[in-house]
């Protein structure tokens, strides 16, 4: 192996760790920070993979807006936010076994394609360039309405968290 095929495997357990503490802490504030090593992980794992364009917009939108708005909504609701309950359900073994056995056959399935094993070819110059994606995130034969769809999600998340945050009985909180 070579250094960057240890550093990618690095980051890749790192961002996976992280991914665990997200949904296995007991605090929100904590599990949002984890978040935010998640998403850093997983555009580091882009950049890794020459997507320059696609590692910067994960910085940009989802750890520069996404994750910096639920530490906002946290710390706006000013209520306990340690989780009390019990953090997994009896059934979770069954979960994991199941989750291994759907990937495992996804990939005996997948394998049976062929060029599942080969080596990506490198992409050309007219492949990467920016001005076709813009325009294929706002044509109507392109991805306008997945682009629109995500911009009303974000929209709705902010009201939810002014919902949230407002204090119902008139009083200061």
């Amino acid at each position: 192996m070579i250094a960057v095929q240890i550093l990618f495997i690095l980051v890749a357990l790192v961002t996976l760790a992280s991914a665990v503490l997200v949904v296995s802490t007991r605090k929100l504030l904590h599990a949002a920070l984890w978040l935010v090593l998640t998403l850093v992980g997983v555009a580091v794992l882009f950049a890794f993979l020459d997507v320059a364009f696609f590692a910067v917009a994960q910085v940009l939108v989802y750890v520069g807006a996404i994750a910096i708005l639920i530490i906002f909504a946290a710390m706006l609701t000013r209520r306990i936010l340690e989780d009390v309950g019990p953090q997994v359900n009896k059934g979770w073994g069954w979960a994991a076994v199941g989750a291994v056995g759907l990937f495992a056959g996804l990939v005996v399935i997948l394998s049976t394609f062929n060029g599942f094993w080969a080596k990506p070819a490198a992409l050309s110059a007219e492949a990467v360039d920016l001005a076709t994606l813009g325009e294929a995130l706002v044509s109507p034969q392109g991805y306008v309405i997945p682009f629109e769809v995500a911009s009303i999600l974000l929209v709705a998340a902010m009201v939810g968290a002014l919902i949230v945050a407002v204090d119902r009985k008139g009083g200061k909180s």
